[in-house]
């Protein structure tokens, strides 16, 4: 007997048997530090989702772990006067909740607030996550949806908690043969315990591969909690800054070389890699941090002034980095091309940022793939597969 769980037809019936659009649930906001960049992507997505083909229905996620039925207001969902957006604020009410189905026999979405009969608002087909960070893009709704039946945009358990744990995500690549560069990792047992080990440890490794080095949060995005750090004495400040987003933190070498990028998009005979683009230096930022990408909207050059032969190259590594975590749907990959010439991975992000100033919808627009298309083939990919072991 299998153990999979099929999805349904990616053309579903109706209560009456006449075929209807396929209903999408864009779902966004999330308990992460990312919370308000998911809103953004989401807005972008729901503007962008053809609803002549779809049927559309926006959940958000609160910071406390709510889900909320929303406004479909995506012109609300911007970031306005460098002000950032919240699910809070596009929620139907302050204390209705939105309930997934946890029979896979069922993919029936119900709404209930305190003291009112529990609304049924009709069955969703597949389930657009436009969440980024940790309690989202990191396998827990991934499972969670799986253990519902319902199929998902984007990579599967394994791959998403791979894919937002920048450790693993490393060990992975390395069995691979991808290249990549010097880390340390601080556990949070090491820091609680004894902090001089941990400490000593860092410094041990800027000693061999120099300052300054980049301290992160192991398991986050959008440049969050990173901090560029030029000796010693800004260690200890650092390392408590990354742990406000995770206990466990990451310390990276600086590798010094361009900053290139590049998508990966599942197609029906595979993945397939986009021109990749260049992230310049920021004069006004020390690195391409959080301000620098999505407040003063650092711009990226698309294409990559590259040579055919590193084009060629940075594309190869792109698809070996999508099959080598076993991930779906999409990925953007993220390099460094070292002066000597070689490439470096330095990640990968499952759910890349779908703003309008975003790489990964930049270079498959000079791809050839409109934002419209890029956001259908998806939903399309996530239709055709099942859920369960696959």
């Amino acid at each position: 007997m299998s153990s999979q769980t099929p999805s349904s037809s990616p053309v579903p019936a109706s209560s009456s048997g006449e075929p209807r659009k396929p209903r999408v649930a864009v779902v966004f906001g999330g308990r992460s530090s990312e919370h308000a960049i998911s809103v953004v992507t989401a807005g972008a997505v729901l503007r962008a989702i053809d609803r002549e083909k779809y049927d559309v229905l926006p959940i958000g996620i609160t910071a406390d772990g709510r889900w909320a039925l929303t406004a479909d207001a995506p012109e609300r969902m911007a970031i306005a006067d460098r002000q950032l957006p919240s699910v809070e604020r596009l929620a139907e009410s302050e204390e209705g909740s939105v309930v997934l189905p946890v029979d896979p026999g069922s993919r029936e979405v119900v709404y209930s607030e305190p003291g009112a009969v529990p609304k049924a608002l009709g069955d969703v087909d597949v389930v657009f996550p436009m969440l980024h960070g940790p309690y989202g893009e990191d396998g827990t709704l991934q499972g969670l949806l799986e253990l519902s039946g319902v199929p998902y945009v984007g990579a599967g358990v394994l791959a998403s908690a791979v894919g937002m744990d920048k450790e693993y995500m490393k060990r992975v690549f390395v069995s691979f043969g991808l290249p990549v560069g010097p880390y340390e990792v601080i556990r949070p047992r090491d820091w609680e315990r004894d902090p001089a080990a941990a400490r000593a440890r860092v410094t041990d490794f800027a000693a061999e591969h120099g300052w300054p080095v980049f301290v992160k949060p192991s398991r986050a995005g959008s440049s969050i909690g990173i901090t560029k750090v030029d000796g010693p004495d800004q260690l200890d400040a650092a390392i408590e800054e990354a742990r406000h987003h995770d206990p466990k933190v990451i310390v990276e070498a600086l590798l010094r070389g361009r900053e290139i990028e590049c998508g990966v998009l599942e197609f029906e005979d595979g993945p397939r890699a986009s021109v990749p683009a260049e992230i310049p230096p920021v004069s006004t930022h020390d690195f391409y941090d959080f301000e620098a990408k999505y407040i003063d909207a650092a711009p990226g050059v698309v294409p990559a002034p590259l040579t055919a032969e590193e084009t060629e190259r940075v594309q190869e590594l792109a698809v070996r980095a999508f099959d080598a975590v076993s991930c779906e749907g999409l990925v953007r990959a993220d390099f460094f091309l070292l002066d000597s010439g070689e490439f470096v991975i330095n990640e990968i992000n499952t759910m890349p940022g779908f703003t309008p100033i975003s790489m990964y919808p930049r270079m498959w627009q000079e791809s050839g793939v409109s934002y419209p298309e890029l956001v259908d083939r998806l939903i399309q990919a996530a239709l055709r597969r099942s859920t369960g072991l696959r």
